[in-house]
């Protein structure tokens, strides 16, 4: 009997982070992305509550709950006007640079396959760029959650 389940690709995952200073809902698509980590884990505080009638064994309970998305690539341009990546120039240029409340942003996320976003508002912080001779110029940053998770349905059911 063949498995009705697969694995799917990790290339289709699309990520997304939102203009806030746009005059309508505008959300601008990180583009050059060629990995991705999501460590749901991330920022967890617990509470021990372990007692001397707990007869040895541990106990905690979850305090707090954080994640991060830590997305990687490469450095893109429009190559006729030189301009970088809209998605990846509104994180380097305009949320990098917001501090205080105002450092939040919403960001959102999801596999091609799936009919609804996970929306974060969140913090960013903006990774490395480089390379060698032989290299195409890399592109980080590091988006941690701040508050609950939420979701959304794809306009269309799904690209």
């Amino acid at each position: 009997m063949a498995a009705t389940s697969r694995p799917i690709d990790a290339r289709g995952w699309l990520f997304e982070v939102l203009d806030a200073a746009a005059a309508t809902e505008t959300w601008l698509p990180i583009a050059g992305l060629t990995s991705f980590t999501h460590n749901p884990g991330e920022n967890e505080e617990t509470a021990e509550w372990t007692a001397f009638d707990s007869e040895g064994y541990y106990s905690q309970d979850v305090m707090q709950r954080g994640a991060t998305l830590e997305i990687e690539g490469q450095y893109r341009v429009d190559k006729p006007t030189g301009a970088q990546d809209a998605g990846q120039a509104y994180v380097d240029t305009v949320w990098a640079y917001k501090l205080g409340s105002d450092s939040n942003n919403k960001v959102r996320w999801r596999h091609k396959s799936q009919t609804a976003w996970v929306i974060w508002d969140a913090t960013v912080t903006p990774g490395e760029q480089g390379g060698e001779t032989n290299d195409k110029t890399s592109w980080s940053a590091t988006i941690t959650r701040s508050g609950k998770p939420t979701t959304a349905a794809v306009d269309g059911g799904g690209a």
